[in-house]
């Protein structure tokens, strides 16, 4: 009989005990069971510590736009597990996932006494690998996730590797500096690969240096090869001019935050490129892409009473980023926000980013064993804050503090971020 769509999260769910496995082993393995649905497969692989997602969507919003095939896989989702497959800008169906699941099972099995049990994120990358494969896309945009060289996405050569920005996060994992973290980024890179990325500094160096060691066909980077200007237009977001050989375009998007500029750079950037390798995306597909593209959970506005402003910034940096975007799409309302963030994150730094908003601090739990207390988000946070663990109970204490004249600011989690979508109307499986 086959699996039904319940029955294919309660396996993924169950796979989700493993943990994080850093290596390449076990998801070639596993491609290598289902006859290597790698092969032949072209597009963009994507990198970074903030904006891989908006940059994905912005890839693939322009591909679509341009008429193409288009599969787009990313990660963590947001509400289902059908959003890491998207197939022509829609999720991959009930009834597909699972079907794809139901295949994958003994596979999984087959491989397991060879190369160790694949975890759920590498058994997630096998499905979206094959799911592409059987879509016969003209182009694959895919997110890789913690990492780079040793993240389970890395079997993948799309010929185009984009790495948006690099910050500190995933310390314990990543490495203590810039440069290690770069360094674990720029492993995506192959040879015959065009690079684009939004990095700088000594980040940018190391991709260089990556690029060049093995023998990349070109590194287009912001402020260097590519220029772009962007101009926030507060709710109704920004409006980007980007330059480039054979590109120049200017054009708005409805995604908040002047630093999603970067992002519409490399994302333009990598559709260039993508058009030097045979793949037709026009200037006109990609202002058209982009002025109608749908990112949800990234600094989405909610016309609520009273509004929420839904962000999935999860680190420092992502943080930093958000806080005067916030202010300038706020305005003079005062500002509630609801907290909540894993346990192994800096947990002190991205309170500390928080502060200059000026808020008053709800902190709740998301819906994950990863998450840290609320009482503990407390604690580091000090006088003013308030711990409710139980997430219903804490959304509707920081609507009650926002009547009248406030907004409530969601933020710490793409997973907390997830969940309060599903509790004021949104999708969700768990």
């Amino acid at each position: 009989m086959a699996l039904t769509y319940r029955q294919a999260l309660d396996y993924l769910v169950m796979t989700g005990s493993r943990g994080i496995k850093e290596g390449l082993q076990r998801t070639e393995a596993l491609l290598e069971h289902l006859d290597h649905p790698e092969a032949g497969l072209r597009g963009v692989l994507v990198a970074g510590t903030n904006g891989k997602g908006s940059t994905c969507a912005l890839i693939e919003s322009a591909c679509c736009a341009a008429g193409l095939r288009t599969v787009m896989l990313v990660k963590p989702h947001l509400c289902t597990y059908r959003e890491r497959i998207v197939l022509d800008g829609e999720p991959i169906s009930d009834g597909a996932f699972a079907a794809l699941v139901d295949e994958m099972m003994p596979v999984v099995d087959r491989v397991e006494p060879i190369a160790g049990a694949p975890t759920q994120f590498e058994i997630l990358t096998a499905l979206g690998v094959l799911a592409a494969q059987r879509h016969r896309p003209d182009v694959v945009i895919c997110e890789v996730g913690m990492g780079g060289r040793l993240d389970s996405t890395n079997v993948l050569d799309l010929g185009v590797a984009a790495i948006t920005s690099i910050a500190l996060d995933h310390r314990q994992v990543l490495g203590d500096t810039i440069a290690e973290i770069a360094f674990e980024k720029a492993g995506i890179i192959k040879p015959d690969n065009d690079i684009v990325t939004s990095a700088r500094g000594e980040a940018l160096t190391v991709i260089r240096n990556r690029a060049s060691a093995v023998g990349a066909r070109q590194v287009l980077a912001i402020d260097d090869e590519i220029k772009a200007t962007t101009r926030s237009r507060g709710r109704d977001g920004v409006e980007v001019t980007v330059r480039a050989a054979d590109l120049d375009i200017t054009t708005r998007l409805p995604l908040l935050g002047a630093f999603q500029g970067d992002n519409a750079a490399v994302a333009a950037g990598c559709c260039a490129v993508l058009r030097t390798r045979g793949v037709p995306v026009d200037s006109a597909a990609i202002v058209s892409g982009f002025a109608t593209v749908s990112w949800p959970g990234r600094l989405q506005w909610l016309a609520l009473d009273p509004p929420l402003l839904i962000d999935g910034a999860h680190n420092p940096a992502a943080i930093a980023a958000v806080v005067p975007v916030v202010r300038e799409v706020c305005g003079e309302r005062r500002i509630i926000t609801l907290f909540g963030a894993m346990a192994d994150k800096d947990l002190a730094e991205m309170l500390s980013a928080l502060r200059p908003l000026g808020t008053v601090p709800v902190f709740a739990q998301a819906g994950t064993p990863r998450a840290a207390s609320a009482t503990d988000l407390a604690r580091l946070w000090g006088a003013g804050a308030r711990a409710i663990s139980s997430l219903p109970d804490a959304l509707a204490a920081a609507r009650m503090l926002a009547a009248g004249d406030g907004v409530v600011f969601v933020c710490g989690s793409i997973y907390l971020a997830g969940d309060v979508l599903h509790l004021v109307g949104g999708d969700h499986e768990g």
